[in-house]
């Protein structure tokens, strides 16, 4: 069960969704059709609404262990999957790149002949010939940035952006009551014309 606080309702659905897309974590490609991969995401979106809401928890509570004890090998392999699509970006993210055996040669021989053009980097060799680390200029492939997919967890809610607004606002010196104060005048000022 999640316990968040009571006065932060955003960051108490937030948990749950979290808690919940951990478990129910199936994709798209694991049903045989749209129409049942939709009816397990309206299911998964029930059960959070219910939660945050505070309707039958329990039962919630209950279904959610029965389908962990029933599925735990394909949340384990989701969980794997997940984490390796996220290595796979990070390392895509760093510009990690292999070097070949060909790259490895030309560096080695660049050292060794003494010769180096103008601009090119020749690794230093330490004793004992192990060749340094060459550095990374920004003529490599750039990093690929991570925050490009959907993610359900961060998003603007209506209320975050009304908030964001109003605290804008109120740093540039607009209030609320200054706007309530000019509508009067203005209405009892139409009075008598």
């Amino acid at each position: 069960m999640v316990v968040a606080s009571g006065t932060n309702a955003f960051a108490k659905e937030m948990a749950i969704r979290k808690r919940i897309a951990g478990i129910y974590n199936k994709r798209e490609e694991d049903f045989p059709s749209l129409r049942e991969y939709n009816d397990y995401l309206e299911e998964v979106e029930d059960m959070i609404v219910n939660l945050v809401e505070g309707i039958d928890v329990p039962a919630i509570e209950a279904r959610i262990a029965q389908y962990q004890r029933e599925n735990a090998e394909q949340i384990m392999n989701a969980q794997a999957r997940k984490a390796e699509e996220y290595a796979a970006a990070l390392a895509a993210s760093k510009g990690q790149l292999q070097q070949t055996g060909a790259d490895l040669q030309s560096s080695s021989q660049a050292g060794t002949s003494g010769t180096v053009a103008q601009g090119q980097y020749a690794p230093a060799v330490a004793g004992g010939g192990i060749a340094q680390p060459r550095p990374v200029g920004m003529g490599g492939p750039q990093p690929i940035p991570l925050g490009s997919g959907h993610d359900m967890f961060e998003y603007e809610d209506e209320e975050t952006m009304k908030l964001r607004a109003e605290k804008a606002a109120r740093a540039g010196g607009w209030s609320v009551e200054m706007s309530k104060k000019r509508a009067m005048e203005e209405a009892f000022a139409s009075i008598w014309i």
